[in-house]
């Protein structure tokens, strides 16, 4: 489904990612992990569009996508959340979901059924202004949102990062749901999330593949792997 060949990636002068591979099946969860500045969030805005690799090749279902612009990648069933958590704060939850609807071009009902699916909560706070939201159901409302028009391929930005403990078990109920239905590709620092999660994970470690976990037994043992980070 997505394959990333021999990607480099830089910042200027500064290189961020050297000969990236990696590989993912339709339906399966791909981690990615490594300590901070090792170029997850790097990896995966060069997959949406938003950073063009300096060598390398991307491809989406057997087509050379590299240098596409997000919107064209949109189009074709890719979605990306990033991990800031912006949203239109000054429109109400609703609003948020049909901007994603009309973009998409899916009726607002279905969109909405797709994020009440997830999280059934947010029917509380459809008419609130999406900036009243908390941190979490911001971010709820966001991988909500990138579900909607059926996408092909979804990629996380640190989808836990600075939430609670009772709101991370929220997104890992989420997560769990789309597992073997959605084709994701996560960045993740929560590493017990990782192992229960994962069909997956790639470990980055200064731009590069340290080391790629596709055995069950491994992905089950990676906090006891951690300094391998």
């Amino acid at each position: 489904m997505l394959k990333v060949a021999d990607v480099d990636v830089a910042y200027g002068h500064a290189k961020a990612l050297y000969n990236i591979f990696l590989e993912l099946e339709a339906g399966k969860t791909l981690f990615v992990v490594g300590r901070n500045g090792a170029g997850k969030t790097t990896l995966l805005k060069s997959i949406v569009g938003l950073i063009r690799p300096l060598k390398g090749s991307i491809y989406f279902d057997n087509e050379d996508i590299t240098g596409f612009l997000p919107n064209k990648l949109y189009h074709r069933g890719i979605r990306f959340v990033n991990q800031d958590k912006k949203v239109f704060g000054s429109l109400t939850v609703q609003e948020n979901i049909e901007i994603a609807a009309f973009s998409s071009s899916e009726p607002l009902s279905q969109a909405l059924n797709k994020v009440l699916e997830i999280y059934p909560k947010m029917e509380e706070f459809l008419q609130l202004k999406a900036g009243q939201l908390s941190g979490g159901q911001r971010q709820v409302l966001l991988i909500g949102q990138a579900l909607v028009g059926d996408p092909r391929l979804v990629l996380i930005d640190e989808p836990t990062q600075g939430l609670a403990a009772v709101v991370i078990n929220d997104i890992a109920k989420i997560l769990s749901r789309l597992k073997g239905k959605q084709s994701t590709i996560i960045v993740e620092q929560n590493l017990p999330l990782v192992s229960r999660l994962a069909d997956q994970v790639v470990i980055l470690k200064e731009g590069k593949v340290s080391r790629i976990l596709d055995d069950v037994s491994e992905i089950r043992n990676l906090v006891l792997l951690e300094k391998s980070l």
